[in-house]
């Protein structure tokens, strides 16, 4: 018999996997109700009530699995968890359908100025030709993020008679095509859109993705939606182009800080806004519940659940072996993914020594998990890896080699994309570390943490000079510079490291050297 606790306020109905099974006792109580039991405990459910921190891990030396009836695990301490061998799942799509079809409300809202008529109706007005409005009837909606959400307002825009135009760095030529959408670059799309709605996640990447200098670039009159994250449009100077007539309205669902108590956008006119509603559905809370339902029931059952933010459980022979390389394969995903911004189709990974005598399953899922944490805005993990990466058109390879290049191990990774081709190839020295010993077919040795910038230029003399003293001249401390070429006066890579991530400005000026061809920041 399993016990199962439903700390938070969740509806019986979406309970309904557990309340049928034969093996499931359900607590409906909250944790200090519930405190003589939770020895007990196999499971948890919470919302956003509860929070489910170290101290509490450690008074239920039974726990399992932990679930978000949710998106968001902020309240959950998903290292305690991964440490403890307990399984964290939430439900990143049950909100899908609630949050496009917000999005789609808050659009015609503000395009037909529906608030503000109804308000001044509400006060004994009449004041029919103050609020003409605009048709979304052949207009050109620009998506910035092609996920699940994203996907779901194109189909709706076509409904509307509208052209979806989408931007979105990881979307394939291939995927766009059989999705009938218009793929663009963020510059191109700002310029022909007549709206415009985010649904990208929030990453140091997205983070005031939409400011003042390239929203100035839109159409004079264009309107903007938000009902993704809080900061992906600068709130500051989305003020300053309304009140210039730029803008002509904004629909705001998300605030960088929430509640926007006395935010000034709410003092517009032209801006309409809700309280974080995208997923404030009947259906989405039930569609939440149950899903989380679902994935506990399988995971006690001994079924492998969709949706798990850390690791499954392992035996420890397994761990012990894969522990070394785990985050090194990682690691690769993410340099790759950081270093070639657009769709990819392919990834092959070739695993290679005697070290490496194992499923390397497991090291494959992990590898992919870390290709997508920073291009999706849901949870990638070991369990959903290679079901996310079919979704998207991506074909997954793995093989074994017998050829190590002198190493004990050595796991290469190959990456096809729309235009270009990558390769990464990491081995593990017992004592050593983890290293990078080849990145895009130069020679290298660097061990991947922490913040890095990878460029590719010209094999010229003075270029590295260059590079350092604009560096100097931003008050940026390089750790750690490695460098590599094929031959003299060809290509050449240098893997710079630093304590913190490199400036905005310090980037866009050693961009601007005329010897380097790529640059990319990474963070690991």
């Amino acid at each position: 018999m399993y016990h199962i606790l439903i700390a938070d306020a969740i509806k019986p109905e979406g309970l309904g996997p557990l309340l049928e099974a034969p093996d499931i006792l359900l607590i409906n109580k909250t944790v200090t109700e519930a405190e003589e039991e939770l020895d007990q405990v196999d499971a948890i459910l919470v919302r956003s009530a509860t929070t489910v921190t170290e101290e509490l891990m450690d008074r239920m030396p039974n726990l399992k699995i932990i679930a978000r009836a949710g998106v968001g695990i902020d309240n959950i301490d998903v290292p305690a968890a991964t440490k403890r061998g307990i399984v964290v799942v939430n439900a990143p799509d049950g909100n899908t359908m609630s949050t496009a079809e917000h999005t789609f409300a808050m659009m015609a809202s503000l395009m037909r100025h529906i608030p503000q008529a109804h308000s001044s109706l509400k006060n004994g007005e009449w004041k029919r030709s103050s609020f003409t409005g605009t048709e979304l009837y052949g207009k050109t909606l620009g998506i910035v993020g092609m996920g699940r959400i994203g996907s779901e307002i194109a189909k709706r825009a076509k409904a509307f008679g509208m052209t979806p135009a989408v931007y979105d760095p990881f979307l394939t030529a291939e995927r766009a095509k059989k999705m009938g959408v218009l793929s663009l670059s963020l510059e191109d799309l700002l310029k022909t859109a007549d709206i415009i709605t985010v649904h990208t996640p929030l990453t140091k990447d997205t983070r005031n993705l939409l400011n003042k200098e390239n929203l100035s670039t839109c159409k004079k009159g264009v309107y903007l939606l938000n009902c993704a994250r809080g900061g992906i449009i600068n709130e500051d100077d989305l003020y300053s182009l309304i009140q210039e007539g730029h803008i002509a309205g904004a629909a705001i669902d998300v605030f960088a800080t929430e509640p926007p108590h006395g935010h000034k956008l709410l003092t517009l006119d032209a801006v309409i806004a809700t309280p974080h509603l995208g997923a404030s559905t009947k259906e989405a809370q039930l569609n939440v519940a149950t899903q989380v339902a679902q994935e506990v029931l399988q995971f006690l059952n001994g079924n492998p659940v969709s949706n798990s933010i850390n690791l499954p459980a392992i035996s420890r022979e397994l761990f012990e072996k894969v522990q070394p390389y785990y985050q090194l394969v990682k690691q690769m995903g993410s340099i790759v993914s950081q270093c070639m911004k657009e769709g990819i189709h392919e990834i092959s990974v070739t695993y290679a020594g005697s070290d490496l005598d194992f499923d390397h399953s497991i090291l494959t899922k992990s590898l992919i998990s870390g290709f997508f944490k920073s291009r999706l805005d849901i949870p990638v993990n070991e369990v959903n890896a290679l079901l996310v990466a079919k979704e998207r058109g991506v074909t997954i390879g793995e093989k074994i080699a017998a050829e190590t290049s002198g190493y004990s191990n050595l796991i290469t990774v190959t990456a096809k994309g729309d235009t270009g081709l990558l390769g990464i190839s990491g081995t593990h020295i017992e004592g050593y570390h983890s290293r990078i010993v080849s990145l895009n077919g130069f020679n290298i040795d660097f061990h991947p943490e922490g913040n890095f910038l990878y460029i590719q230029h010209r094999d010229r003399p003075g270029v590295i000079g260059r590079v350092g003293k604009i560096l100097g001249d931003h008050d940026v401390n390089i750790a750690t510079m490695q460098v590599g070429r094929k031959e003299a006066g060809g290509e050449a890579i240098m893997v710079l490291s630093f304590d913190k991530r490199l400036n905005e400005e310090a980037s866009g000026k050693l961009n601007d050297l005329d010897d380097i061809t790529f640059m990319s920041r990474i963070t690991l």
